[in-house]
């Protein structure tokens, strides 16, 4: 059984690192870390088949842990109840948190079923179509400059998980996306073929635009499709985390259609 090391000092190095990366939204980029607080997420990590480097507990929590989330790594840290809502970006601090080493930044792969973030500043906008992309097998998610950190505290919460079972690339340009070797479809609200009479490829990319703008004229000029959503009742345009849910939805059952759904996957 792993014997927790208890930490009191609010001072104490790792407890600074842990504040910057629960409050700061592109610390893990300096510090190559991502902390991940609350059972659920700790779970998440777990089930995926990664090991956190360090595992924090409050020391109420640690007496009554179950043995999955004491063993999940070697390096084990208790603190008060009071030094962890001092880290917790929660307003209800968890009584666990991970800190997990980020996978090296990768570049985009070619011909995998994407979703390219173009600008997206909302960052449960942003978690909630890393969350979309995993239920619904795309296994890429590219985000182009001026787009919400992926990794950032909010994200990740708003994610729920998502992340851990996608490839993440981050920062790049609109002519990168060349390399993807797929049909980039864009949404309009006004203009281009309607999605539920479209013959959808598989695998593409969906394109999801800035909240305010859409998608930038460099990707419009790209894009293979534009596709719309129709509105029965008369909105002017969808939240664009609810525009990719219904899009990425209707690429999956397609996908079931041509009987290109994966074994043990379901809708």
């Amino acid at each position: 059984m792993t014997t927790p090391t208890a930490i009191t000092s609010r001072d104490n190095p790792l407890l600074k690192r842990l504040r910057l990366l629960a409050h700061e939204s592109t610390a893990y980029r300096k510090q190559g870390q991502v902390w991940l607080e609350g059972d659920h997420l700790c779970r998440a990590l777990l089930a995926r088949g990664h090991r956190p480097t360090t595992a924090v507990f409050t020391e109420a929590c640690w007496r009554e842990a179950p043995h999955d989330l004491r063993d999940a790594c070697d390096q084990v840290v208790t603190v008060p109840e009071a030094l962890m809502a001092g880290i917790s970006g929660l307003d209800s601090p968890a009584g666990v948190g991970f800190v997990w080493d980020l996978p090296l930044s990768g570049s985009l792969e070619t011909g995998l079923a994407s979703v390219v973030l173009d600008r997206l500043q909302d960052a449960g906008n942003v978690g909630s179509i890393l969350r979309t992309a995993a239920a619904f097998g795309f296994g890429q998610v590219l985000a182009l400059k001026g787009t919400a950190a992926l990794w950032s505290p909010k994200v990740v919460r708003a994610g729920m998980g998502a992340h851990f079972g996608l490839r993440l690339v981050e920062g790049l340009l609109a002519e990168d996306l060349a390399a993807l070797d797929v049909p980039l479809l864009v949404t309009s609200s006004h203009q281009g073929e309607w999605l539920h009479r479209s013959a959808l490829p598989w695998p593409c990319a969906w394109v999801m635009g800035h909240e305010g703008q859409g998608v930038s004229a460099a990707l419009d000029a790209m894009a293979a499709r534009s596709v719309r959503i129709a509105q029965p009742g008369g909105e002017e345009s969808l939240n664009v985390a609810a525009a990719a849910a219904i899009c990425l939805h209707a690429s999956a059952v397609a996908r079931v259609a041509d009987g290109g759904l994966p074994s043990g996957a379901g809708l």
